[in-house]
């Protein structure tokens, strides 16, 4: 009787006790918000403050994303001064510190080496990243060095589930580096391809495929195209063989219309993240679409 009785008190305070808690990630951009379901599943609950369709560097701090930062044990942004315009007052208004800085801030660009980086910003020179581009998500080996080190910061935080996250990290990177090498035999025709990008947002993907970019639609980055600088791209689109002229989901294609009216390459929109057309339902899918977008332009 007794045996029974202590084990009725122990169901009972099984049955009573709280679930743990989920980790609360707050998650700047689409792509990192899919990396953080790819390795931390039903044991972390994700916020993702943008989406595919909106210009991550100008982004309203609203009250809805204030009170979800205020909750968030961990923060995830692209970091390298991307979210400069809206990021600080948030986490001031937040008023967090466990995100602020320490192990609750991760800044992805801050895990990897960044291209383009100055060696002076003069703002005269437009919209000049200081730490480097921030862009780094459509590098596939810069998302899998990024991958491991929000694993390691996701095992730190909630050491209750660090193995859960490598088990999840280790069946990532597998797949991951299976889709790379599907990846870079598929996009072999595109080795040595020009084009015209309408912002300077395709360094990393343009570095791994072996493509160049010849022109920019903005004659300064993060400065609207002119008129009289689309007409001096002309020659250039034309002579250097470009292949398509590329913007993302979130940029007005107008520009790039008219460039392509007047040469006769095609304007080629890209997902840009996760969310940007109806296949990047994933990281898998982004650079999925990515690489069919682009080969089409071949056929």
């Amino acid at each position: 009787m007794r045996s029974l009785f202590f084990c009725m008190i122990v169901l009972a305070t099984a049955i009573s006790a709280p679930a743990q808690a989920k980790l609360r990630v707050f998650a700047c951009e689409p792509e990192w918000g899919s990396l953080l379901e790819e390795l931390g599943g039903d044991a972390i609950s994700i916020d993702v403050a943008t989406n595919a369709l909106q210009d991550v560097h100008v982004v309203e701090a609203r009250p809805s994303l204030i009170a979800k930062m205020r909750q968030a044990d961990l923060l995830v942004c692209s970091g390298a001064q991307l979210e400069i315009g809206w990021l600080p007052q948030l986490l001031m208004q937040a008023g967090n510190p466990k995100v602020t800085s320490g192990p609750g801030n991760f800044m992805a660009a801050s895990q990897v080496t960044t291209l383009e980086k100055p060696a002076s910003v003069d703002r005269s020179g437009g919209d000049v990243h200081p730490d480097g581009n921030p862009h780094v998500q459509l590098d596939p080996y810069r998302v899998l060095a990024i991958a491991k080190a929000l694993d390691a910061r996701l095992g730190e935080i909630d050491p209750t589930n660090a193995a859960l996250y490598q088990q999840r990290l280790a069946d990532f990177e597998t797949r991951w580096q299976a889709a790379i090498k599907r990846w870079e035999a598929k996009a072999a025709p595109l080795k040595g391809k020009a084009v015209v990008v309408h912002h300077s947002s395709w360094v990393y993907l343009l570095q791994w495929l072996g493509m160049n970019e010849i022109g920019s639609l903005e004659p300064k980055p993060g400065v609207p195209p002119t008129s009289a600088h689309l007409s001096s791209l002309i020659d250039v689109t034309r002579s250097g063989g470009a292949i398509a002229i590329l913007s993302a989901a979130y940029q007005d294609t107008k520009p790039g219309e008219w460039l392509s009216q007047r040469t006769g390459v095609p304007a080629l929109v890209l997902p840009f993240t996760v969310g940007g057309d109806a296949q990047s339902k994933d990281l898998f899918g982004l650079y999925d679409s990515t690489l069919d977008k682009l080969l089409g332009v071949l056929k």
